[in-house]
């Protein structure tokens, strides 16, 4: 234990020092523009030359980018509760469906006509349909995906909230939205939490407040979506090992991410409002610097030049799925308005 322990101290201090650093970056940014997690994976990627110096730190860096990274998501769910679903109402989860299916239909049917791998294109949509990076880290890993598309997929995620954070408040006060409507188009199509903030509060308090509700219930999607494409890969490993269409059973306890237990229990134990908020805030604050040590840690195992290597077409397939589902929740909300 403490052998493991002292092999594995320089990459955990070493992705520590990382998330210190962009708390700290990301408070000297007016409007928090920047998100932490996209600063923690910028800055281990220009720290990737490092760690080929520092062989030493790799164990911990490993660690971090697994095992961390499952810890940040499943404290993750005390910032959450069931209460919040039944409090956006049928209305936003009606929406909300709407964007997924856009998200990861036109996901799928766009990365084929791209010929974008499949992992990488599964997690641009995991990006837009759920929420943003953390979507990225949480399902890049089940679905074995390689680091440099968890790095890509978190940079287009960037790239898009940028515009929409500029963008969304001035459009939503070009069409006259009320302050439900655009906190809920905000809440459904914007990607990263802080982007969401930045853009809902942009507009008003009120619409900030509900935009913030509807992402936050977007988030416990991440459930369901982990669950299924856990199936997927599991599927697509074993055909291609070379097993038939009747072969390719999959064994359902060796591939469920076991981790999405504990995070919904943390969601139960926060909707019973037993704990105190101090608690709440505590374990909200380590799950989120768990999370940052888990994107430095990314960042440190990816170079910028392997990133830039990927090509065009995924960064156009991003784009083209955030706008589509931008378009979708927009439109959604005339045709439900008319339904309800």
């Amino acid at each position: 234990m403490l052998e493991t322990l002292k092999r594995r101290s320089p990459g955990l201090l070493l992705t520590l020092l990382l998330a210190l650093v962009s708390i700290w970056l990301s408070s000297q940014i007016p409007g928090d523009i920047l998100g932490t997690s996209i600063l923690a994976l910028i800055l281990g990627m220009l720290c990737h030359p490092l760690l080929k110096k520092l062989p030493q730190a790799s164990a911990g860096v490993d660690f971090a980018s697994r095992t961390v990274l499952r810890l940040g998501i499943i404290l993750m769910g005390i910032s959450l509760s069931f209460s919040q679903v039944l409090m956006v109402g049928r209305y936003a989860l009606l929406l909300m469906m709407c964007t997924l299916t856009t998200a990861f239909g036109g996901g799928y049917l766009l990365g084929r006509l791209f010929k974008v791998n499949w992992k990488l294109s599964s997690l641009l949509s995991a990006s837009t349909a759920i929420c943003g990076g953390t979507a990225v880290a949480t399902l890049g890993p089940v679905i074995e995906a390689e680091d440099t598309h968890i790095a890509y997929a978190i940079s287009a995620t960037f790239l898009f909230d940028l515009l929409t954070v500029i963008l969304f408040p001035w459009f939503g006060r070009l069409l006259g939205l009320p302050d439900m409507s655009y906190g809920l188009w905000v809440g459904t199509a914007v990607n990263d939490t802080s982007s969401v903030v930045a853009a809902g509060y942009g507009f008003s308090d009120a619409a900030g407040s509900f935009a913030v509700i509807v992402k936050l219930t977007r988030t416990l999607f991440i459930v369901p979506i982990v669950l299924v494409f856990s199936f997927i890969h599991a599927r697509m490993k074993l055909r291609s090992a070379g097993g038939t269409e009747s072969e390719a059973k999959v064994n359902i306890a060796s591939i469920f991410p076991w981790f999405v237990l504990p995070f919904i229990a943390m969601v139960a134990l926060k909707s019973t409002g037993l704990l105190p908020e101090p608690a709440v805030a505590g374990i909200s604050s380590l799950s989120k610097l768990f999370m940052l040590m888990a994107m430095g840690a990314i960042g440190l195992k990816t170079s910028f030049q392997e990133v830039k290597g990927v090509g065009w077409k995924p960064m156009f397939l991003g784009v083209a799925i955030d706008s589509s589902v931008v378009v979708v929740a927009l439109a959604m909300q005339a045709v439900l308005q008319r339904l309800f």
